[in-house]
């Protein structure tokens, strides 16, 4: 159990990192913050396609991991 357990909690771990590297970059740096940072959150642009899949791939996989991790400390 612990083996297979560990096997997917590997292949999470890759989905993860990948799925949060193939996702672009919403940031304007410090100045983006202190100025646009706004009209980012409440603007018209929407994350659809491309970018919405990979953002709930993203919380998918972060959940499972989460999932995973608190088994394997619970079976130990």
């Amino acid at each position: 159990m612990n083996t297979f357990l560990m096997i997917v909690l590997a292949v999470d771990c890759i989905i993860l990192i990948a799925s949060i590297l193939l996702q672009s970059s919403n940031s304007a740096g410090l100045s983006g913050a202190i100025s646009g940072g706004a009209e980012q959150l409440f603007g018209k642009k929407k994350s659809r396609g491309y970018d919405a899949i990979l953002t709930r791939i993203s919380a998918v996989s972060a959940a499972i991991f989460i999932m995973i991790s608190l088994i394997l400390v619970a079976l130990q």
